[in-house]
């Protein structure tokens, strides 16, 4: 029996006044943006999804799975997805979890102290109602399917979702409030969704959408907030000791505060430390970290003749060029670049007499890398080598943060001590949030102890590296938090699954698709973690590898559709290939590469295994039996390989190459026998 025949016959089943091909690719670039626009809105509301972006993704890979799985079992509109958006709108408006400002806690592995509904309460919600919001678009979009030759609605649908991934970055780059992402969703709710009875359609279509943008209205009118690219930025002017301060929070976290630089000296020996341990006054300076300004304004005051300020986030930097009370952004001996930090030491060939990591702290992670924060790369040992070879001679580097815990300041240190060959100076201001400062000369006689570091007490890790770039997790494991977590969401998933798709027999013809989709999965985190690296942390960068990504697997799609393409088996010879390419290849040697060179060469050790991974997708799913129902177990799969790619809090990232090697031994030891010689 074919899909159309299975489908019942009613008022949702008319005729679309939108043709099937533009209908696709809307519907695809708003299942994209809605994605894109939950894991931002809600990350900037609820602070445990600062650190998790991958439960919103995981929530709405399992939606999108549960879509194409529900064509053929329904032909009734989904207009279960807008009210259950407007629903989750208005809980986390009104229920938002941020930091306790009266209380201390570990920002790590989202241990710390908040106010609002309890994690255990919130992070369940937001998940099922992320799965049950994206369900609806996907379905839309399986519903083009049946009417297209597989390939080519394929070809739509990542058309589609290039769109998305396109609207997404121009908003973000024009810093545009939530209310436009509300008001796109609401048009396409409105376009997709047939008003069939009318009566109905202006209840569950109009009117939750209308809430949606009504309640970001209101946010964006009443929050006082400015939406970078990364945060939520939420600023307070107020008085410290008689001084007129600026208080910046990002994502409802305490982050830092636009002070007169002599008041800051003033109330915290840790601002200048890094001054007293130079042997010669710096007069070249490089700050990573320059945020709203005042350790800009510090360098000037002690001095500095020239400043380099790297600050990854624009708004922050616009910030501190306007609420500043020193105006140090406007100082001519002062250039600013907004980049990562670590992109920033990878490119540049000036030297300074001192470098100086000034709080770097996120307090975010990379979107759809499952662990990697925005200054992840800027704590391993690899890139303290980097600052040095930025040192001029007698030159500095120094860092310092409210570190939390004392293994973290050894740890630190000791990362200095391997990059510098010789021990830093350690000063601990305040045991009390463990906070510190930790400075090495290029050469032991450049740097000024009050007295020597003891070294590392025992049960201190190891130094963190490119690979494991995880400088917070002190032993090699999953924290038990996402251990659990990710359990839960696996079997809340096998159930949804068997409550809207029906037996799991109906998938079993299409295990290989779905340990394609596991396998997959891998490769997109080690492409995104990889480019990170390589380019930096940056929102550009990461929106252009996740469109890079989509543009091999539409390349491969192309090529499978145009023309004749080897058999599936020799296509898996290729796969092995390119991931046997891309473990050999090291990051040292990319990094030591001009950056077109580099762009080249990362682009075909990435892309290269995705591009012959999706060959073999494309021609399997060419000639499968139900286009949805196997479409739907390939991306339930990608929902299990963003669990599994925590695996690299153990193995590291280039660990997962291994494991994804293995998922595409048993896609292949699973595929039809018909199909093994096609």
């Amino acid at each position: 029996m074919t899909l159309q025949a299975q489908m019942p016959v009613d008022d949702g089943k008319k005729a679309h006044w939108l043709a099937v091909r533009p209908r696709l690719v809307l519907a695809s670039a708003f299942m994209l943006f809605l994605e894109l626009a939950l894991i931002r809105w809600t990350g900037s509301n609820i602070v445990h999804l600062s650190y998790f972006t991958n439960f919103v993704l995981l929530g709405s890979f399992l939606g999108i799975g549960l879509g194409f799985l529900r064509v053929g079992r329904s032909a009734r509109q989904p207009y279960y997805s807008p009210v259950v958006l407007a629903v989750l709108v208005v809980v986390v408006w009104t229920f938002p979890v941020t930091v306790d400002r009266n209380t201390e806690g570990v920002l790590y592995w989202t241990s710390l102290s908040t106010v609002g509904p309890p994690a255990w309460l919130i992070l369940p919600v937001i998940f099922g109602a992320a799965a049950l919001v994206l369900m609806g678009p996907a379905e839309l979009v399986g519903r083009c399917f049946p009417e297209l030759p597989r390939l080519e609605a394929y070809r739509y649908d990542l058309i589609g979702s290039l769109t998305g991934i396109a609207a997404f970055t121009a908003l973000s780059f024009l810093s545009a409030p939530p209310v436009f992402w509300g008001l796109i969703a609401a048009i396409c709710y409105g376009v997709l969704l047939m008003p069939r009875p009318k009566a109905l359609y202006a209840a569950l279509v109009t009117v939750p959408s209308l809430l949606v943008v009504g309640v970001l209205l209101a946010e964006t009118l009443t929050a006082g907030a400015i939406w970078s690219p990364y945060y939520k930025v939420t600023t307070k002017a107020l008085q410290q000791l008689g001084i007129a301060v600026t208080d910046i929070a990002v994502n409802g976290i305490p982050h830092q505060q636009a002070v007169p630089a002599a008041a800051r000296l003033q109330w915290e020996a840790q601002y200048g430390l890094p001054y007293d341990r130079t042997s010669k006054p710096p007069k070249d300076v490089l700050i990573v970290g320059a945020g709203s300004g005042t350790d800009v304004a510090i360098a000037l005051s002690k001095g500095a003749n020239r400043v380099d300020a790297v600050e990854i986030d624009p708004k922050l930097r616009e910030l501190g060029a306007s609420v500043h009370p020193d105006k140090p952004y406007d100082d001519p001996r002062v250039t600013t670049h907004v980049t990562d930090g670590r992109a920033f030491l990878e490119r540049s060939g000036d030297k300074y007499d001192l470098i100086l990591f000034a709080l770097p702290d996120s307090l975010t992670l990379v979107s759809g890398a499952s662990s990697l924060r925005l200054e992840s790369y800027l704590f391993t040992e690899e890139a303290m080598r980097a600052a040095r070879d930025h040192l001029k001679p007698g030159g500095t580097f120094s860092m310092y943060n409210y570190y939390r815990e004392s293994w973290l300041v050894d740890r630190l240190a000791s990362t200095m001590q391997n990059a510098f060959g010789h021990k830093p100076c350690v000063d601990v201001v305040s045991t009390a949030g463990q906070q510190a400062v930790i400075t090495a000369g290029l050469a032991a006689t450049d740097q000024r102890c009050a007295t020597e570091w003891p070294g590392a007490a025992a049960g201190t890790p190891q130094p963190a590296d490119d690979d494991r770039p995880f400088l917070y997790l002190k032993d090699a494991t999953i924290p038990s938090i996402y251990v659990i977590t990710l359990g839960l969401i696996l079997i809340v998933s096998l159930l949804a699954v068997r409550v809207v798709a029906g037996p799991y027999a109906r998938m079993r013809p299409y295990a290989d698709l779905f340990l394609l989709g596991v396998a997959f999965m891998l490769l997109e985190t080690k492409s995104v973690t990889g480019f990170a690296l390589l380019f930096g942390t940056t929102w550009v960068v990461n929106a252009i590898v996740f469109a890079g990504v989509l543009v091999a697997v539409l390349a491969a799609v192309e090529v499978t559709r145009r023309f004749r393409v080897p058999p599936i088996p020799v296509m898996y010879g290729v796969l092995f290939a390119g991931l046997l390419l891309a473990w050999l290849v090291p990051n040292e040697w990319l990094l030591s590469l001009p950056v077109p060179l580099r762009a080249v060469a990362a682009v075909t050790v990435a892309f290269l295994p995705i591009f012959a991974a999706n060959v073999v997708f494309a021609k399997r799913f060419a000639d499968t039996a139900d286009a949805t129902t196997s479409f739907g177990a390939n991306l339930l799969g990608a929902m299990v390989g963003g669990c599994l790619e925590y695996a690299a809090l153990v193995i590291g990232y280039k660990g997962l190459l291994i494991v994804a090697a293995v998922l595409y031994l048993g896609a292949m030891a699973l595929l039809p026998r018909k199909r093994a010689l096609a």
